[in-house]
């Protein structure tokens, strides 16, 4: 896109607590962020045009062949083997879908699921597996009177500067008591400490917004959520290795964070290892995605 459609307009005030106490963060003015000083939360100062995120989001290759991990599947069941206890109208959401994976998963054990995509091929390829499909902006008018059990977000809140109307809709489509599980990245994790204004999740326009267990606590509570768990787990070799200049190593068998998965499901202790460096990161807070459980009040 042409250089004139690069957006000048900056945010004024903290788009979670609405506060105009914001402030420059320090450290990382190559990126043109900001902190609320109210809440503590981190986002991108500058707004994306309409033209900017086009442009960024037209490059996404949907549909093309990419690695899906046996384990992945199998993380996906045991997810959902969490959800069995919330099914009752046995409707499930998946906010920014994708390619719809973990929503095949789920239609494989009887859920009648539903997705939402803004790529008009993402939705054609998701309608083409027998998922109910809406396009654009999460709007509950567009689900008549469905409540569903669950409503799945995975690395979709990053990439938002309209967190509060976006979970604000996301309640209003959740029966009483329903679960919302979402994920995004942790900006309080060890390695973006590590690599600080270079950590590589750190990128315009890609990601808008940044969340730490405290900042998503807030604005999940505001919306109308309850805690059940907030978990921060995980590590990358391949975000560590991207983060010091190496070449991005694309999602692979071969990829090191893939092979490192495959090492930790091999028997009983290696298992074990993962479960207490997970509990580990979460306790200390510095895993690098969340994982949020939270019901509607």
């Amino acid at each position: 896109f042409h250089k004139d459609s690069i957006s000048n307009m900056l945010h004024q005030k903290c788009f979670v607590c609405n506060s105009p106490e914001i402030e420059e963060l320090k450290g990382y003015e190559k990126h043109q962020m900001s902190q609320c000083r109210n809440c503590g939360f981190v986002f991108m100062s500058r707004i994306p045009s309409d033209a900017e995120l086009q442009a960024h989001y037209g490059m996404y290759a949907y549909g093309t062949q990419q690695y899906l991990s046996p384990l992945t599947i199998e993380s996906f069941n045991k997810l959902l083997d969490e959800f069995e206890k919330y099914r009752k109208t046995n409707l499930l959401l998946d906010v920014g879908c994708g390619q719809g994976w973990f929503l095949e998963t789920a239609k494989k054990r009887g859920w009648v699921v539903y997705g939402t995509e803004f790529s008009e091929q993402a939705v054609k390829i998701c309608t083409d597996k027998g998922i109910i499909m809406k396009q654009g902006v999460l709007n509950p008018s567009d689900f008549g009177d469905l409540k569903f059990d669950i409503i799945y977000s995975s690395e979709v809140l990053e990439h938002i500067n309209n967190p509060v109307p976006e979970l604000t809709n996301m309640n209003k489509l959740l029966r009483s008591k329903g679960l919302l599980y979402l994920t995004t990245p942790n900006f309080n994790c060890y390695l973006r400490h590590k690599f600080k204004a270079s950590y590589n999740i750190i990128e315009y326009p890609e990601h808008l917004s940044y969340y730490t267990p405290k900042t998503l606590h807030f604005v999940l509570n505001k919306t109308g959520f309850k805690k059940k768990k907030l978990l921060t787990t995980g590590i990358s070799l391949t975000r560590a290795e991207n983060s010091s200049g190496k070449p991005a190593e694309k999602r692979s068998e071969a990829s090191k964070d893939e092979q490192l998965r495959q090492l930790m499901s091999k028997n009983f202790l290696m298992k074990y290892i993962k479960s207490a460096v997970n509990t580990g990161l979460t306790i200390t807070g510095l895993g690098i995605t969340l994982k949020a459980y939270y019901e509607k009040v």
